[in-house]
């Protein structure tokens, strides 16, 4: 019977030679490009998957890296925390084509806050430093932009329901980098802006619930109830899936402040997962 693909690749004696220990893998090209960086708690049996993979569609990704790849490295680490590092500065820095968690940390927005005379301005970016003229207050980043973005509707559509939501016309100058918002709302009260800020430093949810009681005095609010409460049950369901989420990770890391680079967040949750 011939060699199977992987042993004449990589070698018969690879695996056998391979100690049951946490390590990073790379799988390159022919220039030496990384194809895609993966990491393993057992590199051992992780890499024995790959040789062993069968027809199937789950074993698809498998099969394909094998037959491109003309080179496999293997860099042994101290612990799975350790592994789960350097995988994920190497997907960050070299953005492998086969990676898809964690090589976008580019695509992670940022919600800001802050005031331009008497507007409320509010703002979504993946670019914060492209605003920094408006003076905002950065919260975020988030790993999820599809639920960052979904609160950020729901955050302006019931605060334009309280208040008044400027023209784009009267919105400040500032750079519009592809994908970013800014909304600008006039009449809303100051007791619930400070409520605001701490609900999206993942503080306090209780915003939520004195928006609601806010819009109960509005007849459009009162009108259209059901929309109201999904955007309600978006925010609730944000506070819990995010911003408190991350307010914990940059607590036990004991970094101050309602922001972490996009660079840097997913080392921050990793570190705190493996948290010894």
């Amino acid at each position: 019977m011939g060699l199977r693909q992987f042993d004449r690749k990589f070698g018969v004696d690879l695996l056998r030679e391979l100690p049951e220990a946490p390590a990073v893998y790379l799988f390159k090209g022919e220039d030496g490009e990384i194809l895609y960086a993966g990491k393993a708690k057992n590199v051992r049996r992780r890499l024995s998957s790959y040789r062993n993979a069968g027809r199937r569609k789950a074993h698809r990704k498998m099969r394909k890296l094998v037959k491109e790849a003309h080179s496999l490295e293997v860099r042994l680490q101290e612990n799975e925390r350790e592994a789960l590092l350097v995988e994920n500065e190497l997907i960050r820095t070299h953005r492998p084509r086969y990676n898809v968690d964690g090589a976008f940390e580019f695509l992670y927005p940022a919600i800001g806050l802050g005031r331009n005379g008497h507007q409320l301005l509010l703002a979504f970016s993946t670019h914060p430093e492209s605003l920094h003229e408006l003076g905002l207050r950065w919260f975020g980043v988030f790993r999820s932009r599809l639920r960052a973005l979904e609160a950020f509707d729901a955050l302006q559509a019931l605060l334009g329901r309280l208040g008044h939501r400027e023209p784009r016309n009267r919105l400040p100058e500032a750079p519009r980098p592809r994908g970013t918002r800014l909304v600008a709302i006039r009449r809303v009260p100051a007791p619930l802006i400070a409520s605001l800020r701490r609900y999206l430093a993942g503080e306090s949810a209780s915003f939520v619930s004195e928006l609601s009681l806010s819009l109960l005095e509005r007849p459009d609010a009162r009108n259209e109830a059901d929309l109201v409460q999904v955007d309600l049950r978006s925010l609730e369901a944000f506070f819990e899936s995010d911003l408190e989420v991350l307010r914990e990770a940059l607590r036990d890391a004991g970094r101050d402040g309602v922001f972490v680079p996009q660079s840097e967040r997913d080392a921050l949750f990793i570190r705190r997962r493996h948290a010894t």
